[in-house]
């Protein structure tokens, strides 16, 4: 796995070749202002053949300022690097984040909707989780046959009512917690919500366009975790440690066993970003 990040002081040389630095497994990269895509596309694909030679695997963990350059990054995308983002941590956490959502706003009234039209192992496991813990559970998608294994095992072994949906106009008015998994920004704003609802958007950053809508809109996240594991805290000034934590996650072990690693590690939210802000 490699890190990459911005030359902030690049010699004349270094600028006007593009040349990449490598020290160890950090890739550092003479990104100015006002660069031409050609020059940002060769130096992603000069980023992929440095990855190639020294490593078989494709993951990449761009710091904070290597983040903001959209154009690079679209290009690593483009030629099949696995950037770490956070995302993926992020739907794995969504217990924790409802958790996190519920004591800063102090929240005594829980009723919390899931728009969620492709059932992963992630989301089989979490909606149970959030199910036993709280009564009022809302699915809403598509494809209601693909949640009635989901709904059979937690009636028949746990006494436990899922309500699935596709009704647009009324599943939402009464949600305070909206946990949008993959609807797409057209879909999710047609939907009648809650005015001041809490919409979290686990795949990214989503606007809601209802004019009425004054409640949070969350797009991201952060994460703190144990003290010992310094080698990861050390590169917290130029890396989010969500980023980090993720990289370091084998994603093809159950999910049971990530959870239970996570638990070990003490991996708590730090802090959600809003669109105008943080909680």
């Amino acid at each position: 796995m490699f890190y990459i990040q911005k030359n902030d002081k690049p010699n004349f040389i270094e600028r006007k070749l593009g040349i990449l630095k490598v020290i160890d497994n950090t890739i550092i990269i003479p990104i100015e202002k006002d660069i031409e895509e050609k020059k940002m596309e060769r130096m992603a694909i000069r980023t992929r053949k440095i990855i190639q030679k020294h490593s078989n695997s494709k993951k990449v963990v761009l710091s904070k300022q290597i983040k903001k350059e959209l154009t690079y990054l679209n290009y690593l995308n483009t030629y099949g690097l696995e950037i770490q983002d956070g995302r993926w941590l992020f739907e794995i956490l969504l217990p924790d984040v409802i958790e996190y959502i519920i004591q800063k706003k102090n929240i005594e009234k829980i009723n919390i909707s899931i728009l969620v039209n492709d059932l992963t192992d992630i989301e089989y496991e979490n909606i149970k989780i959030l199910a036993r813990k709280y009564k009022n559970i809302n699915i809403v998608t598509n494809h209601i046959e693909k949640f009635k294994r989901l709904e059979k095992d937690l009636e028949e072994k746990e006494g436990i009512i899922l309500t699935i949906t596709n009704n647009k106009k009324r599943s939402l008015m009464k949600s305070t917690i909206i946990l949008n998994i993959d609807f797409p920004k057209e879909l999710i704003n047609k939907f009648n919500i809650k005015e001041d609802a809490i919409v979290v958007n686990v795949r990214g950053n989503i606007k809601i366009t209802k004019k009425r809508f004054n409640g949070l809109n969350i797009s991201d996240y952060e994460i703190d975790f144990r003290n010992d594991k310094k080698d990861l805290k050390a590169f917290s000034n130029n890396y989010f440690l969500k980023d980090l934590y993720e990289s370091e996650l084998y994603k093809k072990q159950q999910i049971c066993n990530i959870k239970e690693k996570i638990k070990l590690d003490k991996v708590i939210i730090k802090k959600l970003i809003l669109n105008n802000g943080e909680l």
